[in-house]
């Protein structure tokens, strides 16, 4: 029996890889694994399509008695603290490289060949010039640090075991879409309040996919034949943030202006305004951390998908119009 293992895979990204796996019938179960419910899937729960446990991927994960297809089975490791500002620096590292080590134990067990880790451009560090997945790894942060070592985990496990063990690493740039409250999200809610702050002169790039492009990756990915494949996922080509906040106002009608201030200032102004919530026992998404972010370049290239002939279907442009389509509720 072919079966897919997700682990994260109530997340955001998880769901939609989910939701195109049983379109495409690319395997018979699902078994999702999290340490929270699974939702939206109700009848494929119900059918036993797929199986939730609640799993903690910080411990070790038993393995299962299953009628496994060892060679096309594949586990999906999304399991991830990511947010930034939002965890203790510990934290980062006890699930993300922990997360790893046991997913791999877990494949060991059960003798699966095929692991997909969905990693991040964190371990790139600012990259004012362009990066690609032959440049050099400079991660700044706990997330970033700890994401680049579960890459090496995840890589030790593939060269050392079975031959036939397959590894795919992506490192997504900021993921948007349907649902998800994110940054591109916010920036367009932010537009359309006249409340959106550019970070300095706007040249900026900040590297970004459509979750739908993203999914489409994976797939094409899969398909291929490399032992181990490492490959970042951004939209080609991607236009600076002046540009995103000027294609969002013209294709989705917003009017109100929008203010442009240098990063240090705005920094200083969110300072206090974090205060400000703390005192009056509040949480704000207007933080001094995610500033800075929001100054830094991501300038992020998705060499392997373009030289091998992947295609782009989603610029920013046209992946405003087909979220327009398909969720026209998230823009009310």
């Amino acid at each position: 029996m072919k079966i897919a293992f997700l682990f994260g895979g109530s997340g955001y990204i998880a769901k939609f890889l989910l939701q195109k796996l049983i379109e495409v019938n690319r395997f018979d179960k699902y078994y999702v694994f999290d340490i929270k419910k699974l939702e939206g899937f109700d009848k494929d729960l119900k059918e036993q399509k797929i199986m939730f446990d609640h799993v903690d991927v910080r411990n070790p994960i038993k393995t299962l008695d299953l009628d496994l297809d060892t060679e096309n089975s594949w586990i999906f490791n999304f399991a991830a603290i990511h947010r930034e500002p939002g965890h203790e620096q510990p934290e980062y590292f006890d699930t993300n490289i922990n997360g790893a080590k046991n997913v791999n134990a877990f494949a060991e067990s059960m003798g699966i060949e095929n692991i997909l880790f969905t990693s991040s451009i964190a371990p790139y560090g600012r990259s004012l010039h362009e990066r690609t997945e032959q440049s050099e790894l400079y991660p700044e942060t706990p997330y970033g640090i700890s994401k680049g070592m579960a890459e090496l985990i995840h890589k030790n496990w593939c060269v050392q075991g079975n031959k036939k063990r397959r590894l795919i690493v992506v490192r997504p740039s900021v993921i948007y879409g349907p649902g998800d409250p994110g940054n591109v999200y916010r920036m367009i809610k932010a537009l359309k309040k006249g409340t959106f702050v550019i970070p300095g002169d706007g040249t900026v790039v900040k590297a970004y996919g459509y979750v739908y492009g993203l999914i489409e990756s994976m797939l094409f990915v899969m398909n291929r034949d490399e032992k181990i494949i490492t490959y970042n996922y951004a939209e080609n080509p991607i236009v600076n943030l002046k540009e995103m906040t000027k294609i969002a106002k013209e294709e989705l009608g917003y009017k109100k202006p929008t203010l442009q201030i240098s990063v240090k200032l705005l920094a200083f102004i969110a300072f206090f305004v974090q205060k400000a919530f703390k005192i009056i026992g509040k949480k704000s998404d207007i933080h001094p951390v995610r500033v800075r972010k929001a100054g830094f370049p991501t300038n992020i290239k998705p060499e392997f998908l373009i030289e091998n002939g992947f295609e782009f279907k989603y610029g920013f442009k046209t992946s405003l119009q087909h979220w327009k389509k398909i969720s026209p509720s998230d823009f009310k």
